[in-house]
This record gives C-alpha cells, sequence and structure tokens, in this order.
C-alpha cells in the first residue's frame, strides 16, 4: 500500500486510541463527568487476554532503553487504576512503542517540524493547540542544551510528542467533547475501528515523514469541513482588521428613507458580503440596498421584507467572535457526524427547518419542516425508517392532553366532536365525552380519526425511537410560510410528505405518486413497511454552507451552542501517565 493510499484511511482508523477493546460512543453509559470536554468514557466489554511480557530494547541503544524505561513507569503500582482516558492513551503510547521495539519516533527533524505544525494547525479546526503542549514542545526542541539532551529527557520528549500525535488525531478525526456529556439521549455511532490496521498507518506515518498527510487525513473529507474551515478562517481575518461596523438602534428604517444609519448599514451588508462595495456609502435607503436587506434576512432566518427592524438590527450587531464561536462549536458537530453521511439517508435539519433525502451521498430532495417548540424541542438522534403510515389516527400525547386539548375541552365541550376526537378508556373502548370527569381526567385516551382535518395529516413517517417522534404530513401548511418554524410539540411537520414517501420506497411500479394517492384515497388506517429501512439522522446545525462556500447563521433555538463551546474552550491539557 502506497503512503498516499494509506493515509487517506487514516482518518477513519484514528480513533482506535481512545477505543482501544471498548465500545464505541452509543455503547458507552456516561461516568459521572468532570467537564464535558473529558474524552468518552472508555468500557472493556471483555475481559483483555493476558499479554505477554515486553521484551526489553537492545542495551547498546541508551535511547530505546530510556524510553523503555519512561513507559515502564506509565503502569501504575500503589496507586490504584488510571483514569480511563489515561490508561486508554497510555495503552496506545506503549503499544505504539512496543511495535517499534522502543526505537526513537521523533528524532528526526522533519517529523518533529511537521507535528509542531499540525498541531498548531488545529486552531484552524477551533480546537486549542495547548490542549496537546504544544508550547512545551517547542520549548524543548528549541532549547540550546536540546542536541545534547541525556536520553532520559529525550524519552520524555518522546512520550508527550507520541501522546500529542494521538490525541490530536484522533480528537480531529471525532471531536474533542464527548457528546453524550451535553445530551444523554445521544445516539450516534462512532465509526467502527480495526485496531491494528489503525496502528500500522500511524507508524507508516512516522517511518515515511508523512506526519503533516496523517493531520489532513484525520479531518473528516466531506467537503463541508473544509468549507466551515475556510469560513473560520475568513472571520479570524475579518476580526483581525477589526470586525465590522455597528449599526445604531432606532426606528425601522425602509426604502426610500433618507436617514444617517443607512450609511452604517451600507457599511455593515458590505463587510458581510451582501452588497458590492462600490455602493458603500450614502444615506439613502434605496432598491439595491433593499435587496441587499433582503438576502441577509434570508440567510439569518428573517421575514426577508427588506425592512430594518429591530430583529434585523440585533442580527447585524452579533459580535464577529460570536460568530467564531458559532463556526467552532458546529466544526465540533461536523467531526461528531460527518461520516455518518454515506450512502441513502434522510437528514433532518432541525435549527434550519428542513429535511433532506440522499441517495448514493447526494442530495436529490429537500423540503421545510416544522420542529418542536423550545419548551417541547425534538429530540437528536439516529434511527431507521421503518414503515409508512397511510391516513393515521392522532393519538394525544399525555403533555399535549393536559397542556393543551384539557383547557379546550374546558373551555368548549362540542371542541371533541368537532376534532373528531374520541376518548377511549384503559381497554381501548369508546367512551361517551359526558361520562368523563373533565375536571380531573382519569385513565383515558383521547384519538383523532384519520381524515380531513388529522393533526398528522395523510401520512405519518415511522422509525423506533423512545421519544414517539416521528414525520407526519399536517393541515397547518400555512406555517411553511413562517421563516423560523418552531411550532411543532416535537414531531416533524414535512411539507410535500408524499414525495418523501414515494422516494422512500423507491419502487417506480408498485409505489409511484398514482399507487400511493389511491392508498390515501381508501381512506383507511393502514400501516406499510418499507422494503428497505433508510436511516433517518436528526441533526442540529446552527450555520448553513452555500455551495460558495458563504455562511449563513441560523438562530440557536434550543440554545445549545452556548454549552458546547463552553466545553471547547476549556483547557484539557495533555496528560500523558
Amino acid at each position: 500500500m502506497t503512503m498516499e493510499a494509506s493515509t487517506s484511511r487514516l482518518g477513519v482508523a484514528l480513533t482506535l486510541f481512545f477505543a482501544l477493546s471498548t465500545s464505541g460512543w452509543a455503547q458507552s453509559p456516561p461516568s459521572p463527568p468532570s467537564s464535558a470536554a473529558s474524552p468518552p468514557p472508555i468500557v472493556v466489554t471483555e475481559p483483555a487476554p493476558a499479554a505477554s511480557p515486553p521484551v526489553p530494547p537492545p542495551a547498546d541503544d541508551p535511547l530505546a532503553q530510556a524510553i523503555y524505561a519512561r513507559l515502564q513507569q506509565m503502569t501504575p503500582l500503589d496507586g490504584g487504576p488510571l483514569p480511563p482516558q489515561d490508561a486508554a492513551l497510555g495503552k496506545a503510547v506503549t503499544d505504539f512503542y512496543a511495535q517499534r521495539h522502543y526505537a526513537a519516533a521523533w528524532s528526526d527533524e522533519t517529523n518533529v517540524r511537521q507535528l509542531l505544525t499540525g498541531l498548531a494547525s488545529v486552531e484552524g479546526d477551533g480546537l486549542l493547540p495547548e490542549d496537546y503542549r504544544l508550547s512545551q514542545l517547542k520549548a524543548t526542541v528549541e532549547a540550546p542544551d536540546w542536541e545534547g539532551a541525556p536520553p532520559e529527557r529525550r524519552a520524555d520528549f518522546e512520550v508527550m510528542a507520541t501522546g500529542a500525535y494521538i490525541t490530536a488525531l484522533v480528537q480531529l478525526a471525532r471531536g474533542k467533547v464527548d457528546p453524550v456529556r451535553l445530551d444523554p439521549t445521544w445516539n450516534f455511532d462512532a465509526a467502527a475501528i480495526d485496531p491494528q490496521e489503525g496502528m500500522t498507518l500511524l507508524q507508516t506515518s512516522i517511518d515515511e515523514r508523512s506526519i503533516d498527510q496523517a493531520f489532513a487525513t484525520a479531518r473528516p473529507q466531506n467537503p463541508l469541513y473544509a468549507k466551515l474551515r475556510d469560513a473560520l478562517a475568513q472571520l479570524r481575518a475579518t476580526a483581525a482588521e477589526g470586525g465590522w461596523p455597528y449599526v445604531p438602534d432606532g426606528p425601522v428604517l425602509k426604502p426610500g428613507m433618507e436617514d444617517a444609519r443607512v450609511a452604517a448599514l451600507r457599511t455593515r451588508l458590505v463587510a458581510g458580503g451582501y452588497l458590492d462595495p462600490t455602493l458603500a456609502e450614502g444615506e439613502h435607503f434605496d432598491n439595491p440596498l433593499a435587496d441587499a436587506v433582503k438576502r441577509f434576512q434570508a440567510d439569518q432566518y428573517l421575514d426577508a421584507d427588506g425592512n430594518v427592524g429591530s430583529e434585523t438590527i440585533a442580527a447585524l450587531n452579533v459580535s464577529i467572535q460570536d460568530r467564531i464561536g458559532q463556526v467552532r462549536a458546529n466544526l465540533e458537530r461536523a467531526r461528531w457526524l460527518l461520516h455518518s453521511l454515506q450512502g441513502t439517508f434522510v437528514v433532518v435539519d432541525i435549527a434550519g427547518y428542513k429535511v433532506t433525502y440522499y441517495r448514493d451521498g447526494n442530495p436529490v430532495w429537500k423540503s421545510r419542516v416544522q420542529v418542536g417548540k423550545p419548551y417541547r424541542s425534538t429530540p437528536i438522534f439516529r434511527s431507521q425508517i421503518t414503515y409508512i403510515t397511510f391516513n393515521p389516527t392522532w393519538t394525544v400525547p399525555p403533555t399535549i392532553l393536559k397542556n393543551d386539548v384539557l383547557p379546550k375541552i374546558r373551555k368548549n365541550p362540542a371542541y371533541l366532536a368537532n376534532n373528531r376526537i374520541r376518548v377511549l378508556d384503559s381497554s381501548g373502548n369508546t367512551l361517551s365525552p359526558s361520562k368523563v370527569n373533565w375536571a380531573n381526567p382519569r385513565g383515558i385516551t383521547l384519538r383523532q380519526d384519520a381524515g380531513p382535518g388529522n393533526s398528522l395529516g395523510r401520512v405519518a413517517i415511522r422509525f423506533p425511537n423512545s421519544f414517539a417522534v416521528y414525520l407526519h404530513d399536517t393541515p397547518h401548511q400555512e406555517l411553511f410560510e413562517k421563516a423560523k418554524r418552531d411550532t411543532s410539540s416535537g414531531c416533524i411537520r414535512v411539507e410535500r410528505p408524499l414525495e418523501l414517501v414515494e422516494l422512500l420506497f423507491n419502487d417506480e411500479q408498485k409505489w409511484n405518486r398514482q399507487a400511493i394517492d389511491e392508498r390515501i384515497a381508501t381512506k383507511k388506517t393502514q400501516n406499510v413497511t418499507l422494503p428497505t429501512a433508510v436511516p433517518i439522522l436528526l441533526a442540529y446545525w446552527t450555520v448553513d454552507i452555500a455551495d460558495d462556500g458563504k455562511l449563513a447563521y441560523k438562530p440557536d433555538v434550543y440554545q445549545r451552542d452556548g454549552s458546547l463551546l463552553a466545553a471547547l474552550d476549556k483547557p484539557q491539557p495533555l496528560r500523558t501517565p
């Protein structure tokens, strides 16, 4: 295998170093966290076989002898077991040198230079180079007496450098922050890894002086990741030049007006790439400026009416540092998720209010959706779409029954009949509403019949989950015209859902649009299993990336960016046992 071929697979294989003899994120119950930035928990799935005693290096290699002695110090004697993340890193470093017969890995100046450059480069990924002791490593090799340093000192550097290399590559490949510590319901799998293959690729990158290639290929190879890195670099460059200008508060600015604040508005939109620089001056609110405002509003998920009111001014005045943080948070999400985006699948972009169907990794259909209100948020998880319900009934969930439906029934006794909702007892028998104490109902279920006005519309798209969440049609079509569509009680309302159903069946003969319409026309509630289950990812991104790399910033509707950014910013200095 050539070095080019082997490094192209390195980004997939590197997670072995925190997963040797373990399960992945989704299978590992979270241990009590000291911080969200701790590495993912390590759970040994089966007892490790007894290891053969390591073979000491040859006596005529003092540096190898020193490395061997330093690694022997990693084994805890009287202090009890190491913390899991330290034990995992210690094992990876020890295995690495054992395979090399304890020969030094960082005596070559090219490798050291590429390592330091690679560690510095992770800042462009929104990570912290000092988590990998970059300054300490750099100071060590730049010390005047480094050339004559004794083997023991060089062995310390070897272990620290290898630990930094492994940790940086792992975190580039799958993230610094354990998502389970931020969201206990997280169930996305980390990539399955062959440990021996990963170790071989690591050794090859050292032997062939290809450390820089290892850093490049450890990053997610999806083009979206590269665009996010480019956007982060551009934002930081703009920040270094002073950022973007502030637009003063005041009355609503409208097309046709003359106002001193229009000059600041023009400058701000030029800085954001929405207005041609030749139009940067002037206090008249003309049509080109109105068009630029509308483009900006659309990118911020605001009503694109061209008027600059309080919401638009607030979006214009979000600081560039806040936008840098937003991009960094989404780079981390990309490291968590982009490896999952392969083959045929559906992605619900919760913060973007849209759903996309992918075939062979390419988007072939997209539609708007309505998602859960902030206090009834749509959960983030992965599942498999397994069946379709035509003409679904709707069983009123307990929370909606208590908070929404019961007050309406008490206010209007005809509410149930008007909405074709039946009352069922605990055995599923229909009850007369007049026999229910609506001040304190007990042991009842409310179920809305299929048909016109049903809350699930004509079709529901089902996938197993513990949240009773699914995709469905809706009679509330008017809400798709809103820019912000956090309007449901947790499920995902889909615009044009029958088009998605046809794609999911993927059978032009048996399940074309005419056949689907005929099934609905029967008015019978029917569950039909898909011929092939289709993966679905309910994900949360707070930026959009256009084909030209331009970013649009979404509202953080569920307030998730702050905790993720805090975990990213928490120093996590490398600890080699």
